[in-house]
């Protein structure tokens, strides 16, 4: 392994999809005479069985040569949404894991199967473009305060039934978690009305080549944004001017992404602002209405200063609100460059 090269981090359930492929890159990096990977697993606390699960799991990666870590979730559990809230707790804790070891990428185990719920989940939520275009293989961390993380899902063109089946050909049982058939949960629900989907003809391969299709798109929308980045915004103090002109001109869906990428960059937000409110902001910027300005994703947007009028009498001023300026400084403090990295985080990741 090279000198200061870090090892390959994993995220295992105990799921036949994550444990395959945490045997899949301890045989990657063998083959390639790298350090052996590290598995992270997860003990979120919400069923009296999850400790001893997570234990089980660090027991099988030590069984095959691998270092383990369980994580666990002790903060109180919601009454509601616990999807969305265990998800948020497994990258925080997870994030801070690698963070501290100073690892950049985690991988995971989605697959063609989720590729294709992701898709139908969106669409059933009325998702646009970037919503349909679902899973990227490599994507920022899905939660804030994580830059420069990045999660990492090799299996997306491998199907769940697949995966298993390597594992039973290897002798490797795994987890049945109790709440993948619980249909409380929009996914499982989804995961259900498959058999009948595939019977209508949409079968999963099929769904998420849609969403491959749907992901080029995308990636010629960020090109055209990133362009748009590069010669509408410059720094200023401890925020970024925008040129208001320059928005406006722009292709309405290129403007719309271009703002909410100078936003989350300046805001340190992971994801975009809600659309209906980032709408009515670029509204006002286009049509000149915007007047003493307007606050929007942790982030002010006013008129830039005279002496700050980079672009003109329409230049415009993001900088982040006063309450969180401080957890934002590190964003802000190269404004600049800031959206024009971040123009591809504009797409939120499941």
């Amino acid at each position: 392994m090279p000198a200061g090269e870090s090892p390959l981090a994993v995220a295992v359930s105990g799921g036949g999809d994550s444990l395959a492929l945490m045997y899949l890159l301890a045989g990657f990096a063998r083959a390639r005479g790298l350090a052996a990977p590290i598995v992270l697993t997860v003990d979120h606390g919400l069923r009296p069985e999850s400790g001893r699960d997570a234990r089980r799991v660090a027991a099988w990666a030590r069984a095959a040569g691998l270092k383990a870590h369980v994580l666990a979730w002790t903060d109180a559990k919601p009454a509601g949404g616990v999807e969305a809230a265990a998800r948020e707790a497994r990258y925080r804790l997870m994030g801070a894991w690698l963070r501290k070891k100073k690892i950049a990428i985690l991988f995971v185990g989605h697959t063609l199967d989720d590729q294709a719920e992701t898709f139908l989940l969106r669409l059933a939520r009325g998702s646009g473009l970037d919503g349909l275009a679902a899973m990227r293989a490599l994507a920022p961390w899905p939660v804030g305060g994580f830059a420069g993380l990045s999660v990492a899902r090799p299996l997306l063109g491998i199907g769940r039934a697949q995966l298993r089946q390597y594992l039973t050909e290897i002798g490797q049982e795994w987890l049945d978690d109790p709440m993948n058939d619980d249909p409380a949960f929009d996914r499982v629900k989804m995961r259900r009305a498959f058999a009948a989907l595939d019977m209508a003809g949409l079968s999963a391969a099929g769904i998420a080549a849609a969403a491959a299709h749907l992901a080029r798109a995308r990636s010629a929308l960020e090109a055209v944004t990133q362009a748009l980045l590069a010669r509408a915004t410059q720094p200023l103090g401890d925020g970024v001017a925008l040129d208001a002109a320059a928005l406006a001109a722009a292709p309405r869906e290129v403007g719309l992404r271009a703002l909410a990428a100078v936003l989350m960059a300046v805001g340190g937000q992971a994801y975009r602002p809600r659309f209906e409110a980032l709408e009515r902001l670029f509204e006002a910027i286009v049509r000149g209405i915007l007047k003493g300005g307007a606050t929007l994703h942790g982030c002010r947007v006013a008129p830039a200063p005279r002496a700050g009028r980079h672009f003109g009498a329409g230049t415009l001023l993001v900088t982040a609100e006063k309450t969180r300026k401080k957890s934002s400084k590190n964003n802000a403090a190269t404004a600049a460059p800031a959206p024009r990295r971040r123009a591809r985080a504009v797409a939120g990741e499941a």
